[in-house]
């Protein structure tokens, strides 16, 4: 009985471990499209680009730390276990400002895709970390 509770929690916790370091290197991948290739993702997605680029440099710079955050958690889950939290609520978040962004606006359809990423992702950190804090 021992045994099987501490493989069930070995197992959320490396799905939390492997979550976060997913949502890492989505969140720098975009980082860096934003910067060197902005024209990608916004082709992939259908989405205009903003008449500024300091406006993507802005959001990849905030991308990069958030991934940075997210390798510190998946390194050490207890002792980040606040960044963890803030992860959910972000990407929940998230996903609610992208749906509410593309709701009724067929030229925004591609944020679906973003919002969905972003609802998998909360979801995932979730139901692996809640596990592991009982």
């Amino acid at each position: 009985m021992l045994h099987r509770t501490f493989s069930r929690r070995f197992l959320w916790l490396r799905l939390l471990r492997g979550g976060l370091v997913a949502g890492a290197l989505y969140d720098l991948v975009f980082a860096v499209l934003m910067v060197g290739a902005p024209g990608l993702p916004a082709r992939w997605f259908s989405l205009p680009l903003p008449g500024e680029a300091f406006y993507l440099w802005l959001i990849a710079a905030m991308l990069a730390m958030l991934a940075t955050l997210y390798l510190a958690a998946a390194r050490d889950p207890r002792r980040y276990s606040a960044i963890i939290a803030v992860a959910i609520l972000g990407r929940g978040a998230g996903a609610l400002v992208f749906a509410l962004a593309a709701w009724g606006r067929p030229d925004l359809a591609g944020l679906w895709i973003l919002s969905a990423s972003d609802l998998g992702f909360a979801l995932l950190h979730a139901l692996s970390w809640l596990p592991l804090r009982t």
